[in-house]
């Protein structure tokens, strides 16, 4: 039987392993499970990278604008500072 990925959106900070890279962080959301945001988020950056659950309660603004990204469950995100 297949696991559910949830349906609860989870922020992710990525940053890049090399110090000298020219894009120190990045944010992205993931429709997952917690423990499958990480993953799912890491399997989208390049190889070398960490990422880290931002443990933040979602605004209604941030929820209603994540909501209309259209996303289904797996699916991540790159939010553009």
């Amino acid at each position: 039987m297949a696991e559910s990925f949830g349906s609860k959106f989870n922020i992710v900070e990525v940053t890049a392993d090399d110090l000298a890279s020219d894009v120190p962080s990045q944010i992205w959301i993931a429709l997952a499970k917690p423990s499958q945001a990480l993953t799912l988020v890491l399997a989208a950056v390049p190889e070398g990278w960490t990422a880290e659950l931002i443990d933040q309660p979602l605004t209604q603004e941030q929820q209603r604008l994540f909501e209309e990204l259209n996303l289904k469950p797996g699916d991540v995100y790159r939010l553009t500072k």
